[in-house]
């Protein structure tokens, strides 16, 4: 898997551009969305974020130290039996509290915190701010349910939702990557992209984002196949012609969806080569008839556009990024 870490931090440039007055900060939760989240962190520190994200605490001390000057927030809060990692990490790493026993274990400590508030999606978050009182809060969250669809209209009611909550923090941040398509009323303070980092996300945006993720396979085996014989399971690819097939070690378990097998394709030298039968667990055959000559070990280009594949296989851009799985090696270009 080859990943660009100069997309990524041009497509950071670029959201940043889009948020306007505010702080731009970046998700790297679920391991960079699967691309590795250490790389992705020190890319955009790099680049100039300051504010990340991930899910859990885990995902926190995983990462080791924060770059000089970066903060962390934890999404998911905290819990007693988290409380002696997250006092370990130190004052850059704080949690997002969620809920009121949250606010009263987090209390305890003296330190600032951001605090999540539910505006609609009823997901995670506090319904007020009362109970925060005498508490240093960082910044104040909420979550879109969709902005995806610019013209829903929850994303105006969450809008006014949040605007009608008392603040007790420093900062407000509301727009993940498709919020900050939807303009500067949603921008508040800080922004929380995620999805557009790395290559997907809002339609309004699509065409400026870079992509950010290319998958090649190695062929392990090529074979000539008669015309009239079948390739792969269920026999669902009958050869209308001599046909040269390229094996790959590639397949589903490394997050290459089975729906692939209708549309799928990789490349040679520029030369399309489809995808033939079904996507198995750990193997793909390309149909590589066309192509310049190979040989077993070389590498196929597999086509891997997110937003298209996304939208090809009825699933969302998220889950075929964080599924690319660790069978990969990952190479950072």
């Amino acid at each position: 898997m080859l990943i660009s870490l100069e997309a990524v931090a041009a497509n950071w440039r670029l959201l940043a551009a889009a948020s306007g007055r505010a702080t731009t900060g970046a998700a790297i939760k679920a391991d960079g969305y699967g691309l590795g989240a250490r790389p992705m962190l020190d890319t955009l520190a790099k680049a100039g974020a300051r504010d990340f994200f991930v899910a859990s605490w885990a995902e926190a001390a995983a990462l080791g130290a924060m770059p000089a000057g970066a903060r962390l927030a934890v999404l998911h809060g905290i819990t007693p039996a988290e409380m002696a990692t997250a006092q370990a990490l130190g004052p850059d790493v704080r949690p997002v509290l969620n809920t009121p026993a949250q606010v009263a274990l987090w209390r305890q400590t003296g330190r600032p915190a951001d605090v999540m508030i539910d505006t609609g999606i009823n997901r995670l978050g506090l319904a007020d701010t009362a109970l925060l009182q005498g508490m240093t809060i960082d910044t104040l969250h909420s979550h879109l349910a969709c902005a995806e669809t610019p013209a829903h209209a929850m994303n105006r009611a969450q809008l006014a939702a949040f605007h009608a909550v008392p603040n007790p923090a420093r900062r407000r941040a509301l727009a993940n990557s498709a919020g900050i398509a939807l303009g500067p009323d949603w921008h508040f303070d800080l922004t929380r992209p995620g999805i557009g980092l790395y290559g997907g996300g809002p339609s309004a945006m699509r065409d400026r984002l870079l992509p950010v993720v290319a998958i090649e396979a190695p062929i392990l085996q090529l074979r000539d196949v008669p015309a009239g014989a079948s390739v792969g399971y269920g026999a669902s690819f009958i050869a209308a012609r001599p046909t040269r097939v390229a094996i790959t070690a590639l397949g589903y378990a490394d997050g290459y969806p089975r729906a692939m097998a209708t549309f799928g394709s990789a490349r040679v030298a520029g030369v399309a080569c489809p995808l033939i039968g079904r996507v198995s667990m750990d193997l793909t055959a390309f149909d590589v008839t066309d192509a310049p000559p190979l040989a077993e070990g070389d590498w196929l280009s597999v086509d891997f556009d997110v937003g298209a594949a996304a939208a090809q296989c009825n699933r969302a851009e998220y889950e075929l990024l964080t599924g690319l799985g660790r069978r990969y090696a990952r190479v950072y270009t």
